[in-house]
Parts: C-alpha cells; structure tokens; sequence
C-alpha cells in the first residue's frame, strides 16, 4: 500500500427467484484487485489457527506487524505471519453492495485500501 491506493473488489452472481441472501452472507467470491482478477474467495468457518491468530490480535486496536512462529509446532511455512489492523467505515450502496474503507488514523487523507463486496 505504500505505493498507492489499493481497491479490492469481491463480486458474486445473483441469484435467480429474488434470493433475500444478505451480501455478506454470500459464499462463493471473485477477487480482484485494483482491477486486475487476482483469485477466490470462499465463505468458511474459522480454523483453530484462525481462532489463535484473532486471539493474539485482541488486545492491538490499529497498526500493523509480525506474529512470529510458535517453537513447538511450524504453524506458517514462512516461519511468521504478517497483520494490518485498522478502523473501517462501512458504507451500504443498497442490498446487492457494501465497502469498507480503511480510514487513515491521521484523518488527512483520504481511505488507501478500499474492500467493495458486489452482488453483479
């Protein structure tokens, strides 16, 4: 992010027969990223890895860094793992469209990440 503003943008396919999925709730995700297609996404429930990594991260409320590798077992291939944490705005276009902006602490400038979650 440091050289810029960086847009991710999820879309998924309407469903036919007026579905009242929330687009949150949706679980299969197209990903692209500053409008190149980048990959997927896919709605899951979260590991026992992901409940430890969000368990270390509850006390940090912004910024950005390293867990580093736990001794005892190899838990990331890298030997670390590397986190952003920050303050989103949320924005509702309408039921088919939510954003999240990812607002600078110093309010000086404008969101450099932008998360868009599109029902296309």
């Amino acid at each position: 992010m440091g050289g810029g503003m960086v847009r991710i943008a999820m879309e998924c396919e309407k469903r036919s027969g007026g579905d009242k999925t929330q687009v949150m709730e949706e679980p299969i995700w197209t990903m692209f990223c500053n409008g190149k297609k980048s990959g997927f996404g896919v709605k899951r429930e979260p590991t026992e890895e992901d409940l430890r990594v969000m368990r270390t991260l509850h006390v940090v409320s912004m910024g950005a860094g390293v867990i580093p590798e736990e001794e005892e077992e190899v838990v990331h291939p890298e030997g670390e793992l590397a986190y952003m944490r920050a303050h989103f705005e949320r924005v509702v276009g309408s039921r088919d469209s939510e954003t999240y902006y990812m607002m600078n602490p110093d309010g000086n400038s404008g969101p450099e990440l932008s998360l868009f979650f599109v029902r296309v």
